[in-house]
């Protein structure tokens, strides 16, 4: 493994157990019956145990959406072109993609990354990173997606990221994507890593027809087939070199470093959770700073969270990706550490406590 990548690693640390009791009695102390407050206690708690222990600061808040295509595109698996990839980029840099409006309403900074997106340079834009590391993938039906170093080169970025954002004083990260036929590189890396058959993980993506979706599956058997020598070596970063995206890895890279830095990372949907998946599979550690935060209506997407027992933030039915799920479950953020630093305690506001 890289030298970087592996210091960073090392450097995410768990969090600090001896803090849940005493996050946990302020809580229970606040002017409500104990856990009424439900999913916003259990945000509000892990965001004191990631602060060590402090006051919660969540603003300001900053969504990275990393762009790159693919190329298992030739296979047939997306109703949509290719350059729809770079017509997004430059529709979100617009203000007109769904993830720019969201992030507006939330009031939370967009960025847009360009690691992979096949075409030459974007105008400069103050918002838009261009860091691209190669015009797409690979196609993973013919070999390996990507090679090492590049694999290495995104995984690094989203690294860098992650610090830049901390620099700037960013205390909460949400992970994005653009990327047409991006749905399965993630079905294949669900697949890989969490030993999921493809039938049963396969989805629509950007609304493929039921035909379509049982040949995205064979593609994704295929690639398992033809890679198999890198994804059966139980080595995390193999599977991701072999299957995965250059936004992908630049994503799970971001979510690394973002535990590195203890910053909470808000992931979306079922490309962000994929990337989340390579991240965790490197980094175990990882998943104490992140939280899912939508169930997206990809239906492979629930199968994942079940394999991983994990409970998603919010269930909206939406499935566009982009981030759009992160921008809306930010605001909840919001909520979580608004009630935990403002609301009263029994003592302060005079309000008799429940009997016992």
């Amino acid at each position: 493994m890289d030298r970087a990548l592996e210091m960073t690693i090392a450097n995410v640390e768990p969090l600090d157990a001896s803090l849940r009791q005493i996050g946990q009695s302020h809580l229970d102390n606040l002017t409500k019956p104990k856990g009424s407050l439900g999913r916003l206690e259990e945000l509000a708690l892990q965001l004191f145990l990631i602060q060590g222990g402090n006051a919660l600061k969540v603003d300001p808040m900053r969504i990275y959406t990393v762009a790159a295509d693919h190329g298992v595109n030739a296979e047939g698996v997306s109703v949509y072109p290719q350059e729809v990839t770079r017509q997004m980029v430059t529709n979100s840099l617009a203000g007109g993609s769904g993830i720019a409006v969201l992030a507006e309403t939330a009031n939370v900074e967009l960025v847009l990354v360009d690691v992979g997106s096949c075409g030459g340079v974007y105008d400069d834009h103050p918002h838009l990173i261009q860091d691209k590391i190669a015009d797409g993938t690979a196609n993973l039906v013919h070999g390996p997606a990507m090679t090492r170093e590049q694999c290495l080169c995104a995984l690094n970025l989203g690294i860098s990221l992650a610090d830049k954002a901390r620099e700037e004083g960013i205390k909460v990260l949400g992970t994005g994507e653009l990327g047409i036929s991006n749905t399965t590189p993630s079905t294949a890396l669900y697949c890989a890593y969490l030993g999921i058959d493809p039938d049963s993980i396969t989805g629509p993506g950007g609304g493929l027809r039921p035909e379509g979706v049982k040949a995205k599956a064979a593609i994704v058997k295929r690639g398992l087939d033809v890679d198999s020598k890198f994804v059966n070596t139980g080595d995390a970063l193999d599977v991701l070199m072999a299957l995965g995206g250059l936004e992908i890895a630049a994503l799970a890279g971001m979510i690394i470093g973002g535990a590195k830095n203890r910053q909470l990372v808000c992931v979306d949907g079922f490309i962000s959770t994929a990337a989340y998946v390579a991240a965790w599979k490197l980094c175990p550690v990882v998943k104490d700073y992140c939280i899912i935060s939508h169930a997206s209506a990809e239906p492979g997407h629930k199968v994942a969270m079940e394999t991983l027992a994990v409970s998603p933030l919010l269930d909206l039915d939406m499935r566009l990706g982009e981030g759009t799920g992160a921008a809306v479950a930010m605001f909840f953020i919001r909520a979580a550490a608004n009630i935990f630093n403002d609301m009263a305690s029994f003592a302060d506001a005079g309000v008799a406590e429940a009997s016992k």
